[in-house]
């Protein structure tokens, strides 16, 4: 079966789009309608006029679209398609970090479950992280959760000193400075390029910090031939596309291949997309009232990066 020709024509007939994030395999970021970044598709699933959307990402991305379009028809290749930065923050054990600091506002990454959005002020993406912390006083305390690397790396760029929620992508934490050296040492004229939930010493070296979107303009626009990249695998394709003449070199976890995949990113595939859209589900289900809640912060964090 040509899964591609068989989805544009399912498209046409339901009225479909397919929202894709830039970690997605290459097959399936070329046949969607959109591929971005956490921002880019928030802001994406928020103004479009289609009645189902399909979003080629992972859970709490789907749930985003589905909270930004209450009356929509959202629908996620696997559901199982998770994530553990999402996973490493609970919806009760965050309710009792609250307590701990009850003087302070909560900052949500948008990489967290629907609940745990309902227990924030705003929500961010790390495209828009420092604009949104800055967009309060420095007198304002804040709790920001989950990923302890971002809300660091905002410290460090804003003078602040907020409350930071343990925890962590496991896509990224992994990654060491040893292997980002070794890497510059084999291409020592790359320039060293990093998503800011690496740890603090890797983007302490690095060239250019940014989110996904950010990352990929930078290696257009960059004169530099060469780059060291320190995200999830699934950027490369874009960063080619755009820049045939250049090289790009992920830094991977370890020895046994030239990537670094982010296994619930890679749960979906063209098949699964295909049935997914076919079948009209796994469907995304959130009760009203957790989407009112949630959409509140969320509302307030597309507003501000307008």
């Amino acid at each position: 079966m040509n899964f591609k020709e068989e989805i544009n024509k399912l498209k046409k007939e339901k009225n479909a789009i397919i929202l894709a994030h830039f970690y997605q395999t290459p097959e399936i970021q070329d046949i969607s309608d959109y591929i971005g970044d956490s921002l880019g598709l928030s802001q994406e699933a928020a103004k479009t006029n289609a009645d189902i959307i399909v979003f080629a990402g992972v859970l709490f991305m789907a749930e985003t679209a589905k909270i930004l379009n209450k009356n929509k028809k959202v629908l996620l290749p696997d559901i199982e398609a998770g994530c553990s930065l999402a996973d490493s923050c609970g919806y009760e054990n965050l309710i009792e970090f609250k307590k701990l600091y009850p003087d302070h506002i909560v900052i949500t990454y948008i990489n967290c479950s629907a609940k745990v959005k309902t227990l924030s002020d705003i929500i961010c993406t790390s495209s828009n992280a420092i604009k949104i912390v800055e967009s309060f006083s420095k007198e304002q305390k804040i709790i920001f959760a989950p990923d302890k690397n971002l809300g660091s790396y905002i410290n460090n760029k804003t003078g602040r000193n907020m409350v930071l929620w343990d925890g962590s992508c496991q896509v990224h934490d992994m990654l060491t400075i040893e292997n980002v050296i070794k890497l510059k040492n084999k291409y020592p004229e790359a320039k060293i390029i990093a998503h800011p939930e690496c740890k603090g010493q890797i983007l302490g070296i690095a060239d250019f910090v940014g989110s996904t979107t950010a990352l990929l303009n930078y290696t257009t626009i960059d004169k530099s031939k060469e780059f060291i990249v320190a995200t999830e695998t699934g950027i490369i394709h874009q960063m080619k596309k755009n820049n045939p003449k250049k090289e790009f070199y992920v830094v991977t976890t370890d020895e046994s291949c030239s990537c670094n995949d982010c296994p619930y990113m890679k749960i979906n595939t063209i098949e699964k997309l295909y049935n997914c859209l076919k079948n009209e589900k796994p469907k995304i289900v959130l009760s009203d009232e957790l989407i009112e809640k949630a959409k509140k912060p969320l509302l307030k964090m597309l507003e501000i990066s307008k």
